[in-house]
């Protein structure tokens, strides 16, 4: 059964895709605030051109310049009603409540606009939750868009369903939500997309895609798998199989793809133009392609769980193996990648990876008789120590 999310107006766009404003052409690879504000422009006047209208950005994006970049590529060269612009505030830039109002004047004047179309709390997990509840941020937040200042009030979510579940129901005026969900992380115990999907259709909210393709992860697959889909497709890029999954599934209404030159753009744009949703074989091969991924994962974890019941320090070892394996699949060129932040949160839950006494009990009853231990301490090594 499809869920009528009634998504108009809150999303009066045709087109699924999003443009997101954080990784952008740069001058200099190793300096992220150095943005080809030239080869933007021509981006942006594209993407509006074939009907698109929804950008991304955040206060800290691009070393803090993706804003500047917004208003100079797109606010100050286009009508404002020719666009949609988000924006987000993030928690881990805020110590007192005079700092809502501070970041979000500085964002308008970065931006140059007057209102924000979509204005996020940025980042949500327990921690951030907690915080934006201390600073009253969303009260805050809802003031904005009862003064006219931001139209539509959402948050971005970076931890597990339950999670989500408690900030919807504490929360039901906000509008949507932008989870990661991608074909790679569907059925992660870790990061849970389809579970974190579900609950957001279960309250009726409207979902934003943000990690569509893993930050480049799922641009390149297995020979085998990428055999499979250039079999099916030829002209279709290995990319567009990520979008289309991420944009066919019942609920989401936008999906954001983070495009750092003309050719994503155009690759992006020539399948998202007609959207056409994946069928019941195109399912299949994008399932066949995330198992191929997954063959080559470090830990062979089967997420059985039977290692957690006596665990002394409660320690959740098949979530910590999942979220490790998830990293160390990751392109080595995206840089930063959000696995460490969920692991952060399931520690404040959870006895950490470094915790482990190595008494023995897991792999007594693991039947997978694997080295947990062993490969505890090289969790604890790759999350612990960055």
């Amino acid at each position: 059964m499809t869920l009528d999310l009634k998504m108009e107006p809150l999303f009066n766009s045709t087109k699924k895709l999003g443009f997101g404003l954080m990784r952008l052409p740069l001058t200099d690879p190793d300096d992220a605030a150095s943005i080809d504000l030239e080869q933007t422009c021509r981006m942006v006047d594209e993407f509006l051109a074939q009907g698109f209208t929804y950008f991304d950005t955040a206060w800290m994006y691009c070393g803090f310049e993706s804003e500047n970049a917004a208003r100079k590529a797109l606010v100050e060269r286009h009508p404002r009603d020719s666009f949609t612009l988000t924006t987000k505030l993030h928690a881990g830039f805020l110590n007192t409540k005079e700092d809502r109002d501070r970041i979000f004047n500085e964002q308008l004047k970065k931006t140059g606009v007057d209102y924000f179309d979509y204005y996020l709390l940025h980042d949500m997990g327990k921690d951030h939750f907690k915080k934006y509840t201390e600073l009253d941020c969303f009260n805050w937040i809802r003031d904005k868009k009862e003064k006219g200042l931001v139209r539509h009030i959402g948050f971005s979510f970076h931890d597990t369903a339950d999670v989500l579940d408690e900030v919807l129901t504490a929360h039901p005026e906000m509008e949507f939500v932008q989870i990661q969900l991608n074909y790679l992380d569907w059925n992660s115990p870790a990061i849970q997309s389809r579970e974190c999907l579900e609950v957001a259709r279960k309250h009726g909210k409207p979902v934003i895609v943000m990690e569509p393709v893993k930050g480049g992860t799922l641009a390149k697959l297995p020979e085998k798998a990428e055999k499979a889909l250039k079999d099916h497709a030829p002209d279709a890029s290995i990319p567009s199989w990520a979008i289309r999954f991420a944009a066919s599934q019942d609920g989401v209404a936008m999906v954001l793809s983070g495009m750092s030159n003309m050719e994503q753009l155009n690759d992006n744009l020539s399948y998202m133009k007609d959207f056409v949703p994946l069928d019941e074989e195109e399912t299949k091969l994008v399932e066949d392609a995330a198992d191929a991924i997954n063959e080559s994962i470090t830990v062979p974890c089967t997420g059985c769980s039977y290692c957690t019941d006596g665990c002394p320090m409660h320690i959740n070892i098949p979530k910590y193996f999942s979220l490790y394996n998830a990293d160390l699949q990751e392109a080595e060129e995206k840089g930063w990648t959000p696995q460490g932040e969920y692991y952060d949160r399931l520690t404040q839950s959870f006895g950490k990876a470094s915790d482990c006494i190595e008494c023995g009990q897991c792999e007594g009853v693991w039947p997978q008789h694997l080295p947990i231990i062993g490969y505890l301490k090289d969790v604890a090594a790759h999350f612990e120590t960055k």
